[in-house]
């Protein structure tokens, strides 16, 4: 199951997993034509393929996407905890709802998306991938509830990989600029990209490839959190 698998990033992972044999459930909360149009090049590439939508802020909203996986299946070789919040608010203008909602999202939702779906990863000895963020390791200003966010999942991924392991392994990938925000632009980007010590941005598909690496040929990989970044994570 890969979370906000209609869009950007999850789009990426689910048609890359799709294409190495894996079926695919696609979550969404908005997104329902990009979702639907994912699992019709899902289903094309000869993957079983659906849709399920839930809301990820609420504590229902995950517990309904777990009812939905467990009556599909009964075991889960991979979750892809992608779904995201990213807003920008400064630090003195951050209201409770605002950091509650960027928690729920960010850590709360993959947490009980993990524990409600165990019993199926459990079956399979399966993986669970967090999609952490560089920004989770170096804060930029603004982001204050966003990046505190980041870091408990960073947190969240080891702390699963010490207790759940053998049965069930956690990795954390924490891209860099693999994607820009849609409100990002053309000056902020170039900016950006120039600090970049591999001198570009990358792509989806460079998360996309590493998911389907750790699932499919790295069984001994456990509680890294690998950044997908042109080594950005590594300068000052």
């Amino acid at each position: 199951m890969v979370t906000g698998g209609g869009r950007r990033v999850g789009r990426a992972v689910a048609l890359e997993l799709a294409r190495c044999g894996f079926d695919v459930a696609i979550h969404y909360r908005g997104s329902e034509n990009e979702a639907r149009e994912v699992e019709l090049a899902c289903t094309q590439l000869g993957a079983e393929s659906w849709t399920a939508r839930a809301d990820l802020a609420t504590t229902e909203g995950c517990l309904e996407l777990v009812d939905a996986i467990r009556a599909r299946w009964d075991r889960l070789d991979l979750l892809v905890n992608n779904a995201s919040l990213y807003e920008g608010v400064p630090f003195e203008r951050i209201t409770p709802a605002e950091w509650d909602r960027m928690q729920a999202v960010n850590v709360r939702a993959p947490f009980l998306l993990s524990q409600g779906l165990l019993p199926l990863l459990r079956h399979a000895r399966g993986l669970v991938v967090h999609l952490c963020d560089i920004g989770g390791e170096r804060p930029v200003r603004g982001f204050a509830h966003y990046s505190v966010s980041k870091a408990a999942l960073a947190m969240l991924v080891k702390a699963m990989a010490v207790e759940l392991a053998p049965a069930v392994r956690a990795v954390g990938i924490s891209p860099g600029h693999v994607v820009w925000p849609e409100h990002f632009d053309e000056v902020t980007r170039t900016r950006l990209a120039r600090r970049i010590p591999m001198g570009e941005v990358g792509d989806p598909g460079d998360v996309a490839r590493l998911v389907r690496f750790l699932a499919t040929e790295a069984p001994y990989l456990n509680g890294a959190i690998v950044a997908v970044d042109g080594g950005l994570s590594c300068r000052y």
